[in-house]
């Protein structure tokens, strides 16, 4: 029966003996809506920022492993690392476009991108020494500045912002897939592409470079509103996930591309 549903139950119109003459004075639509409405999750069984937070550590723990692993295997098996991008490529795809967050595949992510992340970041550091110390530096500055503005309310998500948010992200994307292009079929056969061309004396790397950590940490941004959004409204524990995947995928984007900036920086001194 309708009245059996958890929606009606919390409902004091449904709770006492007076539920029948209450529900008579609502439309058929309005019960209908009523009984339509997801029952909220027992308390336990909701996002919870602690248990986000817990699960990111593990899942960066989990990333840390991976890309000790690449970085040591760099030389004596470098297809690991560039196969491990490529797994970790197809499951950001998987995990991005599934209904339901999948704890398991996001995990394989991590260790996936961790496996790449150390590979090419040990690939950097023979070319440019102490690169990587000094982009893990300004990656956790980043994140770190980034959720404390949030926390304290200074900056927030806004349906105008993320509008830009979303053209500029497209419009990178269709850079560097053009910039791509040009490069394996040797239009331009410079190291970083179009990157290296000069605006004013300054590599066009060097400026997309600042954009792109801008558009990072309003990813950031859009991560932490989701999960707080969640928290605020019950939802669904495993979604606590979802969370984390943005974050992991936000903070990956943002370290690579830190350090491909200060590649192009010390390549052109």
């Amino acid at each position: 029966m309708a009245l059996d549903n958890p929606a009606f139950s919390r409902n004091s119109a449904f709770s006492s003996q007076g539920a029948v003459a209450q529900a008579q004075d609502l439309s058929a639509q309005q019960l209908q809506e009523m009984y339509n409405q997801p029952a909220t999750p027992p308390a336990g069984e909701t996002m919870s920022v602690e248990t986000t937070i817990q699960k990111s550590a593990v899942s960066f723990g989990l990333l840390i492993v991976g890309a000790a692993l690449g970085w040591l295997t760099t030389e004596s098996m470098p297809f690991l690392w560039i196969g491990a991008g490529i797994v970790g490529f197809v499951l950001a795809l998987v995990n991005t476009f599934k209904r339901e967050p999948s704890p398991a595949l996001i995990l394989a992510y991590a260790a996936a991108q961790g496996v790449f992340v150390g590979g090419i970041s040990a690939w950097y550091e023979a070319i440019n020494p102490g690169i990587v110390a000094q982009a893990v530096l300004a990656t956790l500055v980043v994140v770190g500045v980034t959720l404390a503005l949030f926390a304290s309310g200074k900056i927030r998500a806004s349906k105008k912002a993320t509008k830009i948010f979303l053209i500029a992200m497209v419009g990178y994307l269709v850079f560097s897939l053009i910039n791509m292009g040009l490069m394996i079929f040797g239009v331009n056969d410079d190291p970083w592409g179009l990157r290296s061309q000069e605006i004013f004396g300054i590599p066009l790397g060097l400026i997309l470079g600042v954009f792109v950590v801008i558009m990072a940490a309003y990813s950031l941004v859009l991560d932490f509103d989701f999960i707080q959004q969640g928290v605020r409204n019950r939802a669904p524990k495993k979604y606590e996930w979802t969370g984390v995947f943005g974050i992991m995928v936000t903070v990956i984007w943002l370290y690579l591309e830190i350090l491909r900036m200060l590649a192009i920086a010390q390549s052109s001194d």
